[in-house]
């Protein structure tokens, strides 16, 4: 327990470092968010499993786009406590606030693999979860503001660690149960490509949820979202602070075959 505190205590310093060196010479703009989510784990033996995982992300609580993201991998449970994750995701981001993400103020397409290892580990009433993910983007981009489609794509890396706690609301948790949860995630760049900054974006979760079984929860809660944008505007930098709202559905589905006695 003492070394994931440790773990959280740093990160989460080198997140505030970020921000408040942010709040010098950029812009700040305010947007209001709602995040609903689906995500769908299907077990295919005790080792082996398929993520699935839709994101509806949208503004002004839930009126207007911000993103639509469709993720799927597979999962290798190599220990009780260590997952390893492959996948593919497919985003599309719209243009929103006052300075959209897109120069010309466009949507556009972004095609994603990534490589995620998830750590847990359960300790009296605290359920701990480390997740470092790599991503490989390759992000839609226009050459001049009269194109209707992308025409060429830039190549990005980006790091992603997340720390979640999660704490039963009950001293003896049964099969079902309420719970809450804390989340921050940090995101970072490198490589080429890579823009004005390393600090991309962080996340920030605070819920409550309700597991009906091992097969189902919900959750939910205030969510913010805190994103540097990778260009200047002006010979300024933009920096988005979304707050909203989060909610998640959660499956987890045997699709294993019985085993004949």
């Amino acid at each position: 327990m003492l070394h994931s505190v440790k773990i959280f205590v740093f990160f989460s310093l080198f997140f505030a470092t970020n921000i408040l060196f942010a709040q010098g010479g950029r812009i700040n703009e305010y947007n209001t968010i709602g995040w609903y989510n689906y995500f769908g784990t299907f077990a295919l033996s005790k080792t082996w499993s398929i993520h699935t995982e839709y994101q509806w992300r949208r503004t002004d609580w839930i009126t207007a786009w911000q993103q639509s993201l469709l993720r799927v991998g597979v999962n290798y449970q190599l220990h009780p406590k260590v997952q390893l994750r492959v996948g593919y995701g497919w985003i599309e981001t719209f243009p929103y606030s006052q300075t959209p993400i897109n120069a010309f103020g466009k949507d556009f397409t972004e095609h994603r693999i990534f490589q995620a290892v998830t750590l847990t580990d359960k300790l009296p009433y605290v359920d701990v979860l480390h997740r470092f993910m790599l991503e490989q983007r390759w992000l839609g981009t226009y050459s001049n503001t009269n194109l209707e489609k992308e025409d060429r794509y830039i190549f990005l890396n980006r790091l992603r660690y997340m720390f979640r706690l999660q704490i039963p609301l009950q001293k003896e948790p049964q099969q079902s149960f309420p719970y809450t949860a804390i989340y921050d995630e940090i995101f970072i760049g490198f490589g080429k490509n890579l823009g004005e900054n390393i600090f991309d974006q962080n996340r920030l979760g605070i819920l409550l949820g309700y597991q009906f079984s091992k097969k189902f929860k919900v959750e939910g809660g205030f969510f913010n979202q805190i994103l540097l944008l990778g260009r200047e505007v002006n010979g300024v930098n933009i920096l988005q602070n979304n707050t909203g709202i989060i909610l998640n559905a959660v499956f987890n589905i045997s699709l294993e075959k019985p085993v004949k006695e």
